[in-house]
């Protein structure tokens, strides 16, 4: 028997984990059993297991056939957990993209330091082991990951293009007489996203676990969303006040920087506001991590798509160039906070958390909220319990958001360019499945709020694919 479990991401947008178990034995024996895990991550927002307390972030499932942990990529929701799982006993190989092998030690530092601990010793064994753990593995190269008389397993990555070494997941699974394809497509990313090769469908799907974060709608096009960004750049910076971008560390703040940057070359002399010609508009990158993974993006050129290894040709810097500030210390991420709040200087801020659920983006909106001449700009998903979902919704209306017990008005301007999520949407999503060449025989939908699941169920029903399920647990 194979079999697909949930433990993840069925309830909302986050904390994506997903069983494969085959049966190795006869039926007779069914506790006879090998499976893996694809991703395991945290929880955000009123989603559940959400607060950080030990039980909620604990692995509440058998793991003791798991064989190996693959991940698609390296977002929390997505590998938040993973300290947790080798805190339950997990010792098997952790696959992932050759990129991911890279960025993953770097983004489960941060996470270990916000919610498992501050001993810098204990980090570092866990970072440890998890390099020990780590096998990389080119794309589109097939691994692997068990084979036993009655039952085996491989595993094969491809380009998702949601951020740098994403990818989807294709399973070659054999238990007994019974063969099955199945494909886990982690998150997929928009076509003609900056830097990304774009996802190409699979082959051959028997059954696909598909993400639906944007299920219920369509994003704008690259070069209307480009265009937009900048006409609210324009408009938010004309009374000299300041940007506010919270930005996700891995993916979203390298594709707002290489689009900026072309901006700035496109329109070098023309003036982005009074006084202020786009060549000299200042772009601040205060996020230690996101300043981290953008140069890990800059040494990864190599998988750039074919735009991008052009501009470097060219001689241009897309995610290096020289308007561009990026803070570091505490100390000079106060004095910026200070500095922008008081002076009337044009200045766009790219911060985490990209949900405003905490890093340095909550001390620019606690001390910039309350004024009319700065913008908020949202340019991914906010999931519901966020800070950022709040502002999104009630900033608008002139309504507030809390930080740390304390309520904060919303004077700023806030707005949204949807355009900009890593994540496809509708047609996107529809293009990926379509372009499989036979339907699978069952398309489980995750991964989105329940409104976006229903309204892609509903897509692929009408469409004709045979059985369509929208899995609660």
């Amino acid at each position: 028997m194979i079999d697909i479990i949930h433990h993840g991401a069925t309830t909302g947008v986050t904390g994506s984990c997903h069983e494969l178990t085959l049966g190795l034995v006869a039926a007779s024996e069914p506790n006879n059993t090998a499976g893996i895990l694809v991703d395991c991550g945290l929880f955000q927002g009123q989603e559940k297991g959400s607060s950080a307390s030990a039980s909620d972030l604990s692995i509440d499932f058998p793991i003791a056939h798991i064989r190996a942990l693959v991940v698609t990529h390296v977002h929390i929701d997505h590998v938040g957990r993973i300290p947790y799982l080798l805190a339950a006993g997990f010792e098997g190989p952790i696959i992932c993209s050759e990129p991911s092998a890279l960025m993953l030690p770097e983004i489960l530092e941060d996470a270990l330091k916000i919610g498992f601990t501050r001993d810098k010793r204990l980090i570092d064994r866990v970072l440890e082991l998890i390099r020990t753990r780590l096998v990389p593995v080119p794309y589109g190269q097939w691994h692997p990951v068990f084979s036993e008389p009655n039952g085996s397993l491989s595993v094969r990555l491809q380009r998702a293009g949601h951020i740098l070494g994403s990818a989807y997941v294709e399973c070659e699974a054999v238990s007994g007489v019974e063969r099955e394809r199945v494909v886990f497509s982690g998150d997929l990313g928009a076509p003609h996203a900056p830097l990304l090769q774009e996802p190409a469908s699979p082959e051959q799907a028997d059954r696909l676990v598909i993400e639906s974060t944007y299920g219920d709608k369509d994003h704008e096009s690259r070069e209307t969303r480009r265009y937009r960004l900048k006409t609210i750049l324009e408009h938010a910076l004309a009374d000299g006040g300041t940007v506010l971008i919270p930005a996700f560390s891995i993916g979203r703040t390298q594709e707002l920087l290489y689009e900026i940057e072309g901006l700035i070359h496109e329109f070098r002399h023309d003036a982005v506001t009074d006084g202020v010609a786009w060549d000299n508009l200042e772009i601040v990158v205060d996020s230690p991590l996101a300043a981290e993974f953008t140069s890990i993006y800059r040494k990864l050129k190599p998988f750039w798509n074919g735009e991008a290894a052009e501009l470097i040709r060219q001689g241009r810097h897309p995610l290096s160039f020289e308007q561009l500030t990026v803070i570091n210390s505490h100390e000079d991420h106060q004095n910026a906070v200070e500095y922008l709040t008081r002076s009337h200087r044009p200045c766009v801020v790219l911060a985490g958390s990209g949900m405003c659920a905490g890093g340095r983006v909550v001390n620019y909106l606690k001390a910039m909220l309350g004024e009319a001449r700065n913008d908020v700009l949202f340019v991914g998903y906010q999931a519901a319990g966020t800070p950022g979902r709040d502002i999104l919704i009630y900033g608008p209306r002139g309504g507030w958001v809390e930080f740390d017990g304390c309520r904060f008005d919303i004077r700023a301007r806030v707005h949204q360019v949807g355009g900009y999520s890593a994540h496809a949407g509708q047609s996107d999503l529809i293009r990926f499945i379509e372009g499989i060449a036979k339907k699978p025989r069952e398309i489980r939908v995750v991964h989105g709020d329940d409104s976006a699941k229903r309204a892609f169920k509903q897509c692929l029903d009408g469409l004709g694919y045979p059985r369509v399920l929208i899995p609660n647990k």
